[in-house]
């Protein structure tokens, strides 16, 4: 199970996003071959709930680190909130 939160080794191992609806991972998807960012989406598994944690499926979306400023920006455009990077 990975949680978003988690800190990563390499930057192209930390996905940008976590869709956990479908209709948000589609139009992600829409929003990121409009823009021409190459990207790579994965389904995985991630703890949710606050009283009763589950495990649900989540499509994670990664970027290559020349690509994560460019879909940052392109995210925020469209409303989405990308996973803040963890600092040191």
């Amino acid at each position: 199970m990975v949680n978003p939160e988690t800190e990563w080794e390499q930057p192209e191992d930390r996905p940008i996003y976590v869709a956990k609806r479908l209709a948000d991972a589609e139009r992600l998807e829409a929003v990121f071959t409009k823009a021409g960012i190459e990207y790579e989406v994965e389904p995985e598994t991630y703890a949710g709930g606050v009283i009763f944690r589950t495990a649900r499926v989540g499509a994670f979306f990664y970027v290559e680190p020349e690509w994560w400023e460019r879909a940052e920006a392109v995210m925020l455009e469209n409303g989405f909130i990308p996973i803040e990077p963890q600092k040191p």
